[in-house]
């Protein structure tokens, strides 16, 4: 299985860290999560938007490694975050869990989310 970058040429380039398009060959196995939500394993939600993308990505890390998957199989990242929060936060966070990896990435601000504590939410799409 491979993936590949899809970035054409006579459009603007991607706005932040990411890729217009990921095109995947031949995958064995995908993963689809659910939104990925920021509740720490004990139950706690932090009040930080930072805090929360990066308890998010250690839940997406653990469903990547339950699956037999990594980080660099990601292969498409939907972020919903409400209105006024520190959107770099957010994506620094993406960034590093990545780690230099490029995934389709979209990132939509919504009105709220399913309980009132959670300021972001994060829904992967993997592929090996």
């Amino acid at each position: 299985m491979g993936s590949q970058t899809v970035d054409p040429q006579g459009i603007a380039p991607p706005a932040a860290r990411y890729a217009h398009a990921v095109a995947t060959t031949d995958p064995q196995r995908w993963l689809h999560t659910s939104g990925v939500v920021p509740t720490r394993p004990d139950g706690s939600v932090s009040d930080d938007v930072g805090e929360q993308a990066r308890t998010v990505w250690q839940n997406i890390s653990a469903m990547l490694t339950e699956a037999e998957m990594g980080p660099t199989d990601i292969v498409s990242v939907t972020t919903y975050v409400v209105p006024g929060q520190d959107l770099a936060a957010v994506m620094a966070e993406r960034d590093r869990f990545l780690d230099g990896h490029l995934a389709a990435s979209t990132l939509v601000v919504v009105p709220e989310l399913a309980q009132p504590a959670w300021k972001v939410e994060i829904a992967v799409i993997a592929a090996n």
